[in-house]
Formats: C-alpha cells, structure tokens, sequence
C-alpha cells in the first residue's frame, strides 16, 4: 500500500478523531469539509478527493494494524512543520461540538504521542480551538459585560 501524501496524513487525522467514538456526526464530517475548505495547507488539494481519502482511511482503519498502524503512516508522512497544523485538524475535529468524549481524548493523545509534540504545542492548540469555538451567544451575560 502507498504512503499517504502530507494532504491525506492531516485528512486521515480527522477521520481517525471523528471516528474514535464509531459516531461520525454531521457537524463533525461538516468541520473536517470546512478545514479542507478554508486552511491555506490545504490550498493546493484538489476538494473533490476528500470522501475518497475519508474511506480510504476508514478501509485502512479495518485492515491489520489499524489505528496503530494508521498513525504510524500519518506519522511517517507529515514533515516535522506540518506536526502541529495535524493535530491542530484532529483536535478542530474533536471540539467542534465543544463535548470532547473519552474516546475522542485517548485518540488526541495517540496522536500528539506519535507526533512527538510537546505539552505547551497541545495546550495552545486545544486552549485556540475552543476559544474559537465558543458559543458567541451574549445574551446570558449581565449588561455591564456585554460588549
């Protein structure tokens, strides 16, 4: 089988973090077409590839080795500089419906471990993602907060 490109490492990521409850919800098959979209290391992917890399992934998941053999192609595949973009998407992917499960916990952790990231990388990354991802809604605040 051949080694996933850089493009598809960061997809199978996503997948993989989706996945991890065996529920791929909408609004997170939704968040991983809209990374894909919208994020520059993406600008020279060609979009309509995205549902094939999404099944080639969940296909590989399913063969021997699975998840850990998934992690170890993702891991062989990404350059160092893109480590941190990765598990940026995986955990964009987890926090979307700002309820992060057990499952989709542990497989963060995998994955930042068999990335090689550093706590202080992980905390900023999950401390951005789920202050974009805030409920804007300021109606609950007192008067004197609302801006």
């Amino acid at each position: 089988m051949l080694s996933p490109t850089p493009h598809e490492a960061l997809i199978y990521l996503m997948v993989i973090t989706s996945a991890s409850d065996r529920d791929m919800t909408d609004v997170e098959l939704a968040r991983i077409g809209e990374v894909v979209r919208s994020w520059p290391v993406f600008e020279d992917f060609k979009q309509d590839r995205l549902v094939a890399v999404a099944q080639a992934c969940q296909k590989m998941l399913h063969e021997k080795g699975g998840l850990e053999g998934v992690l170890t192609q993702v891991s062989e595949a990404l350059p160092d500089r893109l480590r941190d973009t990765a598990y940026a998407a995986a955990f964009e992917v987890a926090a979307v419906d700002l309820e992060m499960r057990l499952e989709e916990v542990r497989v963060l952790q995998l994955i930042r471990r068999k990335l090689d990231l550093d706590t202080l990388t992980v905390a900023a990354i999950g401390r951005a993602a789920k202050a974009r991802l805030r409920n804007s809604d300021l109606t609950r605040l007192p008067p004197d907060q609302k801006s």
